[in-house]
């Protein structure tokens, strides 16, 4: 039985452009020394935060490539590898160089919007096809569908290799459900910043964290005191950024939170349409939040 290794602070990675709208590498490079050296326990990559809709096949291996190589083995690496084309996902899951990566993130197919039947046996095709271990991801507000607790838990008893869950659906009571019902061994991850505080004092084992990108000694820290029972120290910190967790997705993501890093100096504010730069006033309101916090 394979044991979850992401848990922690994950972040869920941006994939930086330059001006000219190509991959910029060594702004990545910046951004992956930062969170290594200040808290990271693992990285997501080629998630919703990367554009992954809006990079081509080859600029996908080359950011896992370049990722692995300067991670150089410190913490785990997750992969994105999901869509609506099963058959696709598992070609892929089959053929491509996984090489340095230790766990695929699986999203529900989303547009064609499956009964849960549909999206037991996706995931199902799934598991039987992958190397790696995986990690279901939940998201109805971006799928339209919503994998419900109990296909969830059917998902973790039936394969040993679906090892956690991104959960994102944005009701504690339902991760709170999963939480009850999973077996012992399979982990709840919030997908959702704002959550993260709420579902770790629960018994989620992590988040895959907007905001680590930015601020990831701060966030780190606050999961850590919750790990160690320090709720009112923990939840300090949490209050310190309500305003932002809000402010990183009023614009969309991950266009919040690279006008953040941006700000901070690490990356050019780039994004490839259809999404754009945040509205100036949004900028200006995180500019004052990161002088107050004083980062």
């Amino acid at each position: 039985m394979k044991q979850n290794i992401f848990r922690g602070l994950g972040i869920a990675l941006v994939t930086p452009f330059t001006a000219e709208g190509a991959i910029d590498f060594k702004a990545l490079k910046r951004l992956l020394d930062f969170q290594l050296s200040n808290g990271a326990d693992f990285l997501c990559i080629l998630g919703t935060t990367a554009e992954t809709p809006c990079l081509t096949m080859e600029e996908k291996m080359a950011i896992k490539d370049f990722v692995v190589e300067v991670n150089n083995h410190r913490v785990p690496i997750l992969m994105g590898c999901g869509g609506n084309n099963t058959a696709a996902v598992v070609n892929d899951l089959r053929t491509m160089n996984l090489d340095g990566v230790d766990g695929i993130l699986s999203v529900c197919p989303f547009y064609n919007k499956p009964s849960q039947e549909g999206l037991y046996q996706h995931f199902k095709a799934i598991a039987e096809a992958s190397p790696l271990p995986v990690v279901l991801y939940n998201v109805p507000g971006r799928t339209g569908v919503n994998l419900k607790p109990e296909t969830t838990v059917r998902l973790a008893r039936d394969f040993e290799n679906i090892v956690a869950i991104k959960e994102a659906c944005g009701r504690l009571e339902q991760m709170d459900e999963i939480i009850k019902n999973k077996p012992e061994w399979f982990d709840v991850l919030s997908g959702d910043d704002a959550l993260a505080f709420s579902m770790i004092a629960s018994g989620a084992a992590g988040v895959i964290s907007v905001i680590g990108n930015a601020l990831p000694k701060e966030f780190s820290r606050m999961i850590r005191l919750e790990f160690k029972g320090e709720y009112n120290s923990a939840r300090r910190i949490h209050h310190r950024f309500t305003e932002l967790y809000s402010l990183l997705f009023v614009d969309g993501n991950p266009a919040g939170v690279k006008a953040l890093l941006h700000e901070m100096g690490y990356i050019e504010n780039e994004l490839r349409l259809p999404l754009v730069p945040t509205r100036i006033t949004t900028m200006q309101k995180m500019a004052d939040i990161l002088a107050e916090l004083k980062i």
